[in-house]
């Protein structure tokens, strides 16, 4: 990017993870091909933290000539409606970001569970009837190996019927979930036999009563981003000790599509994790977002106080003003904490560039000029933005009687008042 002021022409250095995009196109991989996504889960509205993430996805595609899709990850019917879905669409529209498709991982819901049963096949997935207490138990430490589970040697056979159960309307929540087959030992906790599926009775908002056993995250997400073609696949830091399973998973399903011959480094997305927006003053966190709205505790997700979109929307933010505040905060490997005043000062900022002045009295007090003529009236001019010559401007009538801001008068005022007060001069602007 090059920033031009005054003939003069400065290049702006790229974050990290444009460092790394370069890099991929430098040796070739993927063909040359730029595709990301923004992947929210339809649970709740965007708020501002979102809006970093949507800057770096859809930024990144667009600086390299690539397509940025949008995906649903609705693997959790439980908290997930049409609702979200929607003002997810109008949120990302608003930034001013346009994607290329529409995807959601409950198109892969048929495609998951082949492969689910591929898994179990090869002795790399079975079905586990302890209880999440029992398994969360098992798992051990960093520093210590878990125990393996007392079904983790079960037959393929009898693995293949109960994962086929699991997906009944007669299955038991908790009752039993699909782990994959990994390592009990390895350091990385998530390689510890990871769930895969869980059951949940209830109706999904696209696909309805079909499902009753759905994906985890851990192994939809990957799994999706590969079926779509994805490049690079960017998210935040606390998914960096998941980075060696999201491979893994990857690495399998290349074994069970039949590309792994290829090389299992071809045509694969890469994960890079950027640090998240974290605010000063601001809540980010959806579910506590979720019980300010269901508390009535706000009038609403897009009531202005909140660090929604939406709300940020209402309350007068501008899309510009967010994008620029999150470009100068920059992506990196840590997690900071931002203060907010910045993000007020680039919405100041912007709405000195843009917005008319206009005038308003909140708290009204009479003023009567007794040396101006009774019955007079004048037109004042008034500059629409001092910023913007090409904004124009507007008439203010005056006359002899005026109204004022209350806070602008004071009777007895201290030495420091240079507002109104008997025996002292104001200019009125404008006049």
């Amino acid at each position: 990017m090059e920033v031009t002021e005054n003939n003069k022409t400065e290049k702006k250095s790229l974050n990290f993870v444009e460092q790394l995009i370069e890099e991929d196109l430098a040796a070739g991989k993927n063909g040359g091909r730029i595709q990301t996504r923004f992947p929210p889960e339809p649970n709740g509205y965007l708020h501002i933290g979102h809006a970093k993430a949507i800057c770096m996805d859809f930024g990144a595609a667009e600086k390299y000539h690539g397509v940025c899709n949008l995906r649903f990850d609705d693997t959790n019917p439980s908290k997930e409606n049409t609702e979200y879905v929607e003002n997810i669409l109008n949120d990302i529209q608003w930034l001013g970001f346009k994607w290329g498709h529409i995807y959601y991982a409950s198109d892969y819901f048929q495609k998951l569970w082949d492969f689910a049963i591929w898994m179990i096949e090869k002795g790399n997935a079975y079905v586990d009837e302890q209880t999440s207490e029992q398994i969360a138990e098992q798992k051990g430490t960093p520093t210590t190996p878990g125990v393996a589970s007392p079904y983790r040697d079960r037959p393929i056979e009898e693995n293949l019927r109960l994962f086929r159960q699991m997906n009944t309307p007669e299955a038991v929540e908790g009752s039993m979930v699909l782990r994959a087959k990994l390592d009990m030992a390895n350091p990385n906790m998530h390689f510890r036999d990871p769930i895969m599926y869980r059951i949940i009775q209830t109706p999904h908002h696209r696909t309805g009563t079909k499902w009753h056993c759905y994906p985890m995250y851990d192994f939809a997400h990957g799994q999706s981003d590969y079926f779509e073609g994805v490049t690079h696949s960017i998210c935040t830091l606390e998914f960096v000790p998941h980075r060696p399973l999201y491979d893994k998973f990857i690495d399998f399903l290349k074994e069970y599509d039949g590309t792994a011959a290829q090389g299992l480094n071809d045509n694969r997305p890469r994960q890079i994790e950027f640090n998240r927006l974290n605010l000063t003053y601001t809540v980010m966190s959806k579910r506590k977002l979720h019980t300010l709205v269901d508390e009535h505790l706000v009038n609403g997700w897009d009531d202005p106080r909140m660090p929604t979109l939406c709300g940020m929307r209402r309350r007068g933010y501008s899309p510009e003003s967010i994008k620029n505040f999150i470009d100068s905060i920059g992506y990196t490997k840590f997690d900071a904490l931002n203060d907010v005043a910045l993000l007020e000062a680039a919405v100041r900022e912007d709405l000195n560039k843009r917005a008319t002045r206009v005038s308003a009295v909140l708290d009204p007090v009479k003023l009567v000029l007794t040396n101006y003529p009774e019955g007079q009236t004048e037109q004042l001019e008034a500059i629409n933005n001092p910023e913007d010559e090409t904004a124009g401007s507007h008439d203010i009538s005056f006359s002899r009687n005026l109204w004022i801001e209350r806070d602008d008068f004071m009777e007895d005022a201290p030495k420091k008042f240079f507002r109104m007060t008997p025996g002292k001069e104001v200019r009125l602007k404008n006049a």
